[in-house]
């Protein structure tokens, strides 16, 4: 179903996030994320002599490499544009992040290392939503596998939205076993 009818108008700014995840022939995966924002009016800026209309005042880039089990072996990331001249000094910060897994609870994971002045607003908002969306999405393949492995695994996306609840059609038809509903 389309949104309704908006009312009139006039843009004024763009945020665009592009995600992409590939499987390396290494055997690990890197998902790779960037994020541009932009205005469609000129922007007063000390640090960069003022940002023209179009001109990304964010132009941020992340690459995580992860292994089969959603562990960190890697991660690049880097501020190519920022409304500061201090903005890419803070991305070595998110080298902490090597070691973790992303898995249930990485928000605080992600938060406790790397919220606040400890990060960037910015790369930080990508790690937690659509880069960790788009490492499970291209782990598909592999939970796939594994789950047909183990058939009476619990389904990690079990309640993790409407469609998934345990108590949805949709789990009675795929996983009847855990289904809660009446």
């Amino acid at each position: 179903m389309p949104l309704s009818k908006a009312a009139p108008r006039r843009h004024i700014h763009t945020r665009e996030i592009r995600c992409l995840g590939f499987e390396r022939e290494d055997g690990l995966w890197d998902i790779e994320g960037t994020m541009t924002d932009t205005k469609t009016y000129t922007v007063d800026n000390q640090d960069r002599n003022g940002i023209a209309a179009g001109e990304p005042i964010h132009a941020m880039r992340i690459r995580v490499t992860i292994d089969a089990d959603m562990l960190i072996h890697d991660i690049d990331v880097a501020t190519d544009s920022g409304p500061y001249g201090i903005c890419g000094t803070i991305v070595a910060a998110y080298q902490s992040l090597k070691g973790q897994r992303i898995k249930a609870g990485w928000r605080r994971t992600v938060l406790e290392r790397l919220g606040g002045i400890k990060g960037c607003t910015h790369h930080t908002d990508m790690l937690l939503g659509p880069l960790a969306v788009t490492a499970f999405q291209t782990m598909r393949k592999v939970r796939v596998q594994r789950a047909e492995a183990e058939p009476m695994a619990r389904p990690i996306t079990l309640d993790t939205c409407h469609a998934l609840a345990s108590t949805s059609p949709v789990v009675k038809s795929r996983w009847p076993q855990f289904y809660t509903g009446g």
